[in-house]
């Protein structure tokens, strides 16, 4: 609803009407340009070119800037691994942000690590940049208690976590076994009817999954997982909850990178895509039915390197 308002005040004010996508994108990058003026012109310039269109309008200048100070460093390091935490005081959440090679499952990956943590996914904004390396914001709230992670040291275990699940020295799905007893119950109050929606005329390029359901911990960890397990790629997500509504948009293609048009196909992924929302066992839903060969191979082990950014206030 908060960015509907400031939206839809751009546009009553002005600010955006009289705005085609590309000049939206040109303002965007024109902006980072002059934020980052003190770089050398070659590497502004490279650095402007590795953004695709979507990514100049998923984020404002700020955001952008804090991202182009991540990949520079994780450049100038020859880091395979970058983390950030950034502490979203109006939005009371932690804003983690990812810097890595981008392959097959790493949003399920990053999203089991999450659930291991025991923090909520409360959003999140992947992209994949035109060298190769995925960009993933994750806006995360600690699942028992609410709000943003309050110390350094939560932030320090998170990230050692999605290095361990990286590298595969950790498996999520065992760890989340056996926090099972764990999980609170009042998840189970909530009856939020499940769907799924797939719409291949949203997007030129991708097949659009939408879901919904009732949100639980680890969901998105299971839902990305039947995705993988599916041999889809997951190129583009939009993560949502609201409240205990989950909404969440995964923009896919198939192992030779094309639409999924073929209708058996279609059928397995919204019968499975329902599996695993209305399953009391999000895991057995996941992975049901798929050798053990299908997995994902584990990436070779990364260096992390975690920046801990001071709280902004809410404005």
């Amino acid at each position: 609803m908060r960015d509907l308002y400031w939206r839809t005040e751009e546009v009553l004010s002005g600010g955006i009407s009289s705005e085609g996508r590309a000049q939206r994108v040109e303002h965007a990058k024109e902006a980072l340009r002059v934020a980052i003026a003190d770089w050398p012109k070659k590497e502004v310039e490279a650095h402007i070119k590795r953004g695709y269109p979507s990514y100049w309008l998923s984020a404002d200048t700020e955001t952008h800037l804090r991202h182009a100070h991540l990949v520079r460093e994780a450049e100038r390091q020859k880091l395979p691994l970058m983390i950030d935490a950034h502490v979203d005081g109006y939005r009371d959440v932690t804003e983690v942000t990812i810097y890595t090679a981008d392959h097959p499952g790493l949003f399920s990956r990053i999203a089991g690590a999450m659930a291991v943590s025991g923090v909520s996914i409360e959003g999140a904004n992947i992209i994949t940049l035109a060298n190769g390396m995925a960009l993933d914001s994750f806006y995360v709230q600690d699942a028992a208690e609410g709000g943003a992670l309050d110390s350094d040291e939560r932030v320090a275990r998170l990230s050692a976590n999605i290095e361990k699940v990286l590298s595969g020295g950790m498996r999520p799905v065992q760890e989340l076994a056996r926090q099972r007893s764990t999980i609170p119950s009042r998840y189970r109050v909530f009856k939020v009817a499940p769907r799924v929606l797939i719409d291949n005329k949203a997007s030129a390029t991708h097949t659009v999954i939408e879901v919904n359901g009732r949100d639980r911990p680890a969901l998105l960890y299971y839902l990305t997982t039947a995705i993988t397990r599916l041999n889809l790629m997951i190129s583009t997500a939009r993560i949502a909850t609201y409240g205990a509504h989950a909404v969440d948009v995964f923009y896919v293609k198939d192992a030779l990178g094309s639409k999924i048009d073929n209708k058996a196909k279609l059928t397995r992924i919204r019968k499975k895509m329902l599996e695993v929302l209305e399953s009391t066992d999000c895991a057995a839903a996941a992975v049901s039915k798929q050798p053990a060969s299908k997995q994902p191979a584990a990436a070779k082990k990364p260096t992390r390197e975690t920046r801990r950014k001071p709280e902004t206030a809410a404005e």
